[in-house]
């Protein structure tokens, strides 16, 4: 009796394992599949956004060409229309760019050039390429500090992608009126590393949305009706960025209190 139910057990068991093994064969398969589909999604994205960016640039340069009297001159109401032609068009082109530099991220396709320079120096250059906006919102936008910093041996380019996201956000979101500040210091743990803060006295983000702001694509108001609208890419590529220069970034804010953003990387890494 003994025996017969050792080989009953041992044929449930291997038909256990055998099941067992088919189902992960299966698991294999799937996963295997949906990466194959992702690899082209995100080739898919590549060459849409390539394919767009080329006429797009096209049309906001034939714009800028009317816009600037070079066929002859306009009257207001025609200068005001081209202008909103440009204006349109690059925002649509920054949305590309950003489409384009997320699909470089997915696929491990960033990599950093790093030189010596001023953060000062390039906080400025941000701030003032972004005054003309903040000035038509009635917005003050200052840098705080920062004059008694080192230089950092960084990627400039891909630090000035995350600055201007980070400003941008910054005047879309805070009201008429408000402010925007820069603040530069080293890290209180670790003085070689630098910590910038970009705050505002805008609506604020709630606790529950503060890591759902850096996901790809989250929209904290996704609703069709909403004020702004973008990709939704424009923090998770500003955490790609600043992981890549191993460091990290993250947000400080309450509702109705405004939002301070937080980055921070070492000023002068190991170069190799």
């Amino acid at each position: 009796m003994t025996t017969m139910s050792h080989k009953v057990d041992h044929a449930d068991t291997a038909q256990r394992l055998k099941s067992l093994e088919l189902q992960a064969k299966e698991a294999q398969t799937t996963i295997e599949e949906l990466n194959a589909r992702d690899a082209l999604k995100t080739q898919f994205l590549s060459n849409i956004s390539h394919d767009l960016r080329t006429p797009l640039a096209a049309i906001i340069t034939h714009a800028e060409v009317l816009r600037d009297g070079m066929l002859g001159d306009l009257n207001e109401k025609q200068r005001e229309s081209v202008t909103g032609i440009v204006s349109g068009g690059q925002q649509l082109l920054d949305m590309i760019d950003e489409i384009l530099t997320y699909v470089r991220g997915a696929g491990d396709q960033l990599t950093l050039t790093r030189t010596e320079f001023s953060m000062i120096e390039l906080v400025d250059q941000v701030r003032m390429l972004n005054q003309a906006l903040a000035a038509k919102k009635k917005l003050t936008i200052e840098r705080l500090n920062g004059d008694d910093l080192p230089p950092v041996y960084a990627d400039r380019d891909k630090l000035k992608h995350v600055l201007g996201n980070l400003i941008g956000n910054a005047i879309k979101f805070t009201p008429e009126g408000g402010r925007i500040w820069i603040r530069m210091s080293r890290y209180a743990q670790d003085a070689d590393q630098l910590v910038v803060e970009v705050g505002d006295t805008g609506r604020g983000i709630a606790a529950e949305n503060h890591e759902l702001v850096f996901q790809e694509f989250a929209q904290v108001d996704a609703s069709p009706s909403r004020p702004h609208h973008g990709t939704g890419l424009g923090l998770a590529i500003a955490r790609k960025l600043v992981e890549l220069h191993e460091g990290t970034i993250w947000v400080e804010s309450e509702l109705g209190k405004g939002s301070r953003f937080f980055f921070r990387i070492p000023l002068n890494p190991a170069r190799g």
